[in-house]
């Protein structure tokens, strides 16, 4: 287990115990896959992981589109502290109906935004994307449609903006808090699937996304997360291919905590010789590399201020000590 996993959990704890959000009865260990932790809230009380005003809109928001929570419990979000799309949510929700405030947010990445642009619902943030088409060929099981947050790529979040050149530019976000990944080859799954005979017509594609001349083989990008950088960025291009909600350009940024050191680790043994960081080998491995950016959580919040959100600000200085 990571360091920055423990340092994590150690922070969970104590805004459990501590924060004005967390009824008393909610303080008490949580059950999480079978056992009890001090990090984990009881699952009755699981939506307390949830910033109180966007809590009901939220869960709402997910139910209507049929969205899947991680570890969820019924219509509630996972009852784990430390769970990345709860942190994402928390973290990106409160932007939903605020567009100016979301254009100030991502200006300095993307200095050329004009306005954000409203992605479903109306809202300027959505979450769990997946796409409009199966791009990517993945199979679809049980009832025959594909679901957002499981067994399907999916985007942690998505935005678009309109930039000063009246073109379209929709944003997918990878959103991650304390994951870590070991040298595990996912070439095929638990029940034998073969993961790279799903995804090898991406690579045979003649306008290929990927640099196959830097690529030591397909199969060496089946490692986390690479594998997940894959999947996002090929859907992000086949999103363009297809002008996606009318966007021109579709392009993926990273977003994960400085300090964890453990997610930066590249996993697959043919790719650590092209860098020192598993964002900084795919970057390279992109035949064009603006397609995807890599920041700080830090970075990109740290800098934002805003009378309108003040209090949100606040509770995420609370809650996320990073």
């Amino acid at each position: 287990m990571s360091t920055y996993k423990n340092i994590a959990k150690s922070h969970q704890i104590q805004f459990k115990t501590h924060s004005s959000i967390i009824s008393d009865q909610a303080r008490i260990d949580g059950m999480y896959k079978g056992k009890s932790y001090p990090f984990c809230l009881p699952v009755k009380y699981s939506e307390q992981n949830l910033y109180p005003p966007i809590r009901e809109d939220a869960i709402h928001f997910f139910k209507r589109h049929n969205i899947k929570w991680h570890d969820e419990h019924g219509e509630k979000p996972s009852n784990h502290l430390c769970d990345s799309q709860v942190c994402c949510v928390n973290f990106l929700f409160p932007f939903a109906d605020k567009p100016t405030e979301l254009a100030a947010l991502l200006r300095p990445i993307y200095p050329q935004i004009s306005q954000m642009l409203p992605v479903e619902d109306g809202m300027f943030v959505s979450f769990e994307w997946i796409g409009a088409e199966n791009y990517l060929r993945e199979k679809v099981r049980g009832i025959g449609k594909r679901s957002r947050g499981a067994n399907f790529t999916s985007a942690d979040a998505i935005v678009m903006f309109e930039d000063i050149h009246n073109q379209h530019q929709i944003v997918l976000m990878e959103w991650k808090y304390t994951e870590s990944y070991s040298p595990t080859n996912l070439h095929f799954s638990k029940n034998g699937t073969d993961r790279l005979q799903i995804y090898q017509h991406l690579v045979d594609e003649s306008d290929c996304i990927v640099n196959l001349d830097l690529l030591p083989s397909f199969d060496a990008l089946f490692y986390e997360p690479f594998y997940q950088f894959m999947r996002q960025q090929f859907l992000a291009a086949k999103m363009e291919q297809a002008h996606e909600l009318g966007a021109d350009k579709v392009s993926v940024l990273h977003i994960c905590p400085e300090a964890n050191k453990a997610f930066k680790k590249i996993t697959s043994p043919a790719l650590r010789d092209l860098g020192k960081s598993a964002t900084k080998v795919w970057k390279k491995l992109l035949v064009d590399q603006e397609k995807f950016v890599s920041v700080s959580t830090e970075s990109l919040f740290s800098s934002f201020h805003t009378s309108g959100l003040n209090d949100w600000k606040t509770h995420i200085q609370e809650r996320y000590r990073f």
